[in-house]
């Protein structure tokens, strides 16, 4: 007698977990997913679309004394925008990027939470305003902020992205259950198409579902995982204790300013050749004014051009320019790089623009997968309805 097969077995819960998320999620996946499409080259198609204004003639003259530029480039915005930051290139062809930014902390939208955020693009040399972006209405601005919290209050927007990439997750984990094969003559349907001219829509969809969701299941489980890290601090966390092997974080120790070194006027241009004589090679220094008069002032190094993975922090006296805390990226222990690294793992940039290339394909084959497992549930649905009127 054959043995009746049990329709309520392991693969049968997993199917219905399985249904019951994406429908839960699978909107908020497809949107995820489009807007990282679309992002992931954001950075290559803003400066092919800014590279007017990205790039000088260098001059056999020095650049105008950081101070100074900053100063007068102020003055020339007016007060209604507050410089808070510069970016300073090592490249002597590109323009310097001052940054005003002022948010607001009672709105509930993104453009709510924004006063203000503009890029003012300056020749160092001559002092020239040649651009001024408002990057709140910057278009990949709007597609990293529905991608970061669906343009709604950080706090709020990142918890509805978090909790439905962490759904995901447990979807391509369950995906991969029910896509793995029971024997070997299953096998061979699972990794490639067998399409004949006979193979309905049905049956061409499952497979697209299936085949192309295993083969990106890893880079998308990598996508959802950095993700995750910033939308909540206890993943993050764990992440930084998988990589170090500790839930201490290492002391970071800034020395106190000497009190007999004299105050000298020019300490901004004193700390940004401090930076570039430690990191000759660095790509760019980004620098802040002291908050107060008891504050440092503070650098951030940027080792290489579009990526973040490495990077190194200085502190400096803002009376006398001595260096305070040095920073390299080689003295952090693996989970902070790998929290460093958070974001080119992301977008895939850490391995340049094939990483890139392969985020991209796997952001846009797991947007497919909402609507591919839709069309196979409402085929199933529709196909039951169908036998049922007959």
């Amino acid at each position: 007698m054959a043995k009746k097969k049990n329709k309520y077995s392991f693969k049968h819960w997993i199917g219905k977990i399985h249904l019951w998320l994406g429908m839960a999620s699978g909107s908020v996946v497809l949107l995820l997913s489009v807007t990282g499409c679309i992002y992931v080259f954001s950075v290559e198609i803003t400066e092919a679309l800014r590279k007017d204004v990205m790039y000088v003639s260098k001059t056999e003259s020095a650049p105008i004394p950081i101070s100074k530029l900053w100063d007068d480039t102020q003055k020339k915005i007016g007060n209604n925008l507050k410089i808070s930051r510069v970016k300073v290139s090592n490249n002597p062809e590109k323009t310097w990027v001052f940054g005003c930014y002022k948010k607001n902390e009672n709105a509930i939208t993104y453009f709510g939470a924004i006063d203000y955020y503009k890029s003012v693009y300056v020749n160092p040399y001559s002092g020239e305003i040649l651009a001024v972006y408002d990057e709140e209405m910057d278009f990949f601005n709007i597609v990293k902020f529905i991608h970061w919290s669906l343009l709604l209050e950080v706090g709020l927007g990142q918890q509805i992205v978090g909790w439905s990439t962490f759904i995901f997750v447990i979807m391509l984990i369950t995906g991969i259950i029910l896509w793995w094969p029971k024997n070997k003559a299953a096998r061979k349907q699972r990794f490639k198409f067998q399409w004949k001219e006979t193979t309905n829509w049905r049956r061409k969809n499952y497979d697209i579902h299936n085949i192309f969701g295993f083969y990106i299941a890893t880079i998308a489980l990598i996508i959802a995982f950095t993700g995750m890290v910033w939308a909540f601090s206890w993943f993050q966390a764990a992440v930084y204790v998988a990589g170090s092997g500790t839930t201490e974080r290492p002391e970071v120790v800034t020395k106190e300013a000497d009190k007999n070194l004299p105050k000298i006027s020019n300490a901004m241009e004193a700390v940004l050749e401090k930076a570039k004589l430690a990191y000759p090679d660095a790509d760019a220094f980004s620098l802040r004014k002291p908050a107060d008069s008891l504050a440092t002032m503070d650098v951030y190094v940027q080792q290489n051009e579009n990526t973040y993975y490495v990077s190194h922090e200085m502190r400096f006296d803002q009376k006398s320019g001595e260096i305070l805390l040095n920073r390299n990226h080689s003295q952090k222990n693996f989970g902070e790089k790998l929290i460093t690294a958070n974001y080119d793992l992301h977008v895939g940039a850490i391995l340049g623009i094939p990483g890139k290339i392969i985020a991209f394909i796997a952001s846009f084959i797991c947007g497919m997968l909402p609507v591919t497992g839709f069309l196979i549930w409402y085929g199933r649905k529709f196909k039951k309805k169908t036998k049922r009127a007959n």
